[in-house]
């Protein structure tokens, strides 16, 4: 019998996103942010961290942001396709979203102005809101972000029809 031959694959890196779709009164919070020098606009969510569980990441990324403590409401979409990182294309992404709610009463601090920044520098960030009626997928840099916006698009469309 033959041994399995090792072909010394390089061992795959995962980038695990996770995303909070937060709708309030017809719109859609959607954050601006620059990376990399580059201005991107995409859903509200970072990287899970570790031994955190997805809940626990999205929770932490909406207190990190807005200071705005948020209930994981339902499963919305994750990822069912190969997608690269834009910043590092040995990185395979798998983005997860969550439809979330407010906690409280907690303001959001938004700008009616699209990449609203007094200082543009990396990790610069700036939330807005987008009536879910004029949402278009190419509001958002990412593929896996333009995906959930024409899912959410469809779904907007099929209840209000």
């Amino acid at each position: 019998m033959q041994e399995p031959t090792n072909y010394s694959l390089p061992r795959p890196i995962f980038n695990v996103r996770v995303y909070g779709i937060l709708i309030e009164k017809g719109a859609l919070l959607v954050s601006d942010e620059v990376h990399h020098e580059r201005n991107i606009t995409k859903f509200p969510g970072g990287g899970l961290q570790f031994g955190e569980s997805t809940h626990e990441c999205i929770k932490r990324e909406f207190m990190e942001e807005m200071q705005l403590e948020i209930f994981v409401r339902e499963h919305f979409y994750t990822v069912d396709f190969f997608q690269a990182s834009v910043f590092d294309p040995t990185q395979q992404v798998i983005s997860i979203y969550y439809i979330v709610e407010r906690a409280g009463e907690n303001p959001i601090s938004v700008s009616d102005k699209k990449f609203d920044f007094s200082q543009r520098q990396d990790g610069t960030q700036s939330l807005r809101w987008i009536a879910i009626s004029e949402l278009v997928p190419e509001d958002f840099t990412f593929p896996i972000d333009q995906k959930v916006s024409g899912l959410l698009l469809e779904l907007f469309l099929k209840n209000h029809s």
